[in-house]
């Protein structure tokens, strides 16, 4: 495997996804901005969307690989019935998890935004939405299963574009939505869901392949079944601690008038990178790992583990020092138009800055995490998970009548560094991982590099600062010409003081 072509299929097409999502969210922004109707949609939309990501961007791959591969790599004619009966017994478990959801939505909706409660309107129609958007869960989660066999067999294109699929069908739900003169709300609600049944659809066609599903209710729950879902839950949490501890600043957040909003744009900003330097590395480098692992091959896991960590602070480190200093022009860029006004902007602007303190954290994560589940332990981050969310909660509750919504993302960041230094003292405890000489080496360089590509960042900001305006016209240009010039700054300096080069990140 070559795992910088593998991270950049992947990344591509989880980028384009990306910034299809960055088009969707600015124009909800400029048909919606932060009023009401946002905030329901946004919490219809959070709740499906957060499984979506704790399926979809790893989580189920964490559990399923290790196991696919293990009984991959004794008989193909095992794997596929392995495979089956995960799907079966997956199929039921998920219609019936819907089925309740939408039984019970009212209490559902207090769960996850209890301020709503409030105010009756923003209540039923909460309610409303949530019932039309919740059984995307259910295609989206069984089109996750199909993504994990395509990743265990090193095939990971379709299924990071396959995402590409809900954005699209978003953004033309709000053309449809003015040309028939029909509330926006309510069409991207029935977006969400029927987006969930394309995708699922395209990814039965890619996994035919490999593998051939078959609804069958005599299924057999054996060994390697109950073995599989007994690691799922620990791995749905411990994988997807960041989207978990976003749901429950959701949760919080929902007492404060905009708030919702204002979390959901910062975390869309951030996630793109969230996105290639965590989720696409990790993904690519689990089903490698396990089988280094599964054959007892030390030299290659330390090396793998090695590059994957300097691949992801390569990304992360950066972006996280450009959100910081850049935050308010980016956000006024994205979304400040029509009815996201100048407050708007300033709001989910600071919650962007505390939130990218802990994107290098949010991306270490994913990497520490396969350490763990490459070797079948899903516990261990399963119980420092637990840790990180009640630290979340605890800092968020105390802290919020005090501060207000901008608690949530100090919170976040704060207890995902903690996480972190959890994971590490662990892996190291057990002996799972130790630097190399190449990672010592370019770990300071590329420091040198970020710190180089901030000062010239920094200088660019300070030049264009009129052009970011609220009231002008053509400051994304700006910000596409800011960032462009910081980027290639960051990659020459990279490459001529030996930070990173791309040659050095194959493994095969």
């Amino acid at each position: 495997m070559n795992l910088i072509a593998s991270t950049s299929t992947f990344g591509f097409f989880t980028l384009i996804s990306r910034i299809l999502g960055y088009v969707r969210d600015i124009l909800i922004a400029i048909f919606l901005g932060t009023s009401l109707f946002a905030d329901v949609f946004f919490v219809a939309f959070r709740l499906p969307n957060t499984f979506r990501r704790l399926f979809a961007e790893g989580t189920f791959n964490a559990a399923f690989i290790p196991s696919y591969a293990g009984v991959l790599a004794k008989n193909k004619e095992q794997a596929d019935e392995f495979g089956k009966n995960v799907f079966n017994l997956l199929f039921i478990i998920l219609f019936f998890i819907v089925l309740l959801a939408e039984i019970f939505m009212p209490k559902l909706i207090y769960l996850i935004a209890p301020g709503f409660y409030k105010d009756p309107e923003k209540l039923n129609l909460a309610v409303n939405l949530s019932r039309i958007t919740f059984p995307f869960l259910f295609f989206i989660s069984l089109a996750s299963f199909f993504s994990a066999i395509l990743n265990s067999y090193n095939k990971f294109a379709a299924a990071a574009a396959a995402p590409i699929i809900l954005n699209v069908i978003l953004i033309g739900s709000l053309f449809f939505s003015k040309w028939l003169d029909i509330s926006s709300v309510l069409l991207l609600s029935y977006a969400v869901s029927f987006s969930g049944f394309l995708q699922l659809v395209i990814l039965l066609f890619f996994v035919k392949k490999h593998f051939k599903p078959v609804f069958n209710l005599k299924f057999k729950i054996d060994h390697e079944v109950k073995f599989f879902f007994r690691k799922l839950l620990p791995s749905i949490f411990s994988s997807g601690v960041t989207q978990i501890n976003i749901l429950v600043g959701t949760i919080i957040a929902s007492f404060q008038a905009g708030a919702v909003s204002y979390l959901y744009y910062a975390d869309r900003v951030y996630q793109i990178n969230l996105a290639v330097a965590g989720i696409a590395v990790s993904t690519v480098m689990l089903p490698e790992l396990s089988k280094h692992i599964k054959n007892n091959d030390s030299d290659n896991i330390l090396n793998l583990q090695n590059r994957a960590l300097e691949l992801c602070l390569f990304l992360s480190i950066p972006a996280a020092a450009a959100l910081v200093l850049a935050s308010d022009e980016i956000i006024t860029s994205l979304f400040g138009y029509g009815s996201f006004d100048n407050q708007s902007v300033k709001n989910t602007a600071l919650a962007l800055t505390f939130f990218a303190f802990g994107v290098p954290a949010f991306s270490i994560l994913k990497i520490f995490s396969n350490f763990f589940f490459a070797r079948n332990d899903t516990k261990l981050p399963f119980y420092l998970s637990i840790t990180s969310v009640i630290l979340n909660i605890l800092i968020s509750i105390l802290f919020f009548s005090k501060v207000g919504f901008i608690i949530i993302p100090i919170a976040t960041s704060v207890s995902s560094w903690i996480n972190v230094f959890l994971h590490f003292y662990f892996i190291k405890k057990r002996d799972l991982h130790s630097f190399d000489g190449n990672f010592i080496y370019k770990f300071p360089r590329i420091m040198l590099s970020v710190i180089t590509m901030g000062i010239i960042l920094y200088l660019l900001l300070e030049f264009f600062a009129p052009k970011f305006d609220y009231n002008e016209s053509w400051k994304f240009i700006y910000l596409f010409i800011i960032v462009v010039i910081s980027l290639l700054t960051y990659f020459l300096v990279s490459n001529f003081s030996g930070a990173f080069k791309f040659k050095d990140i194959k493994i095969r």
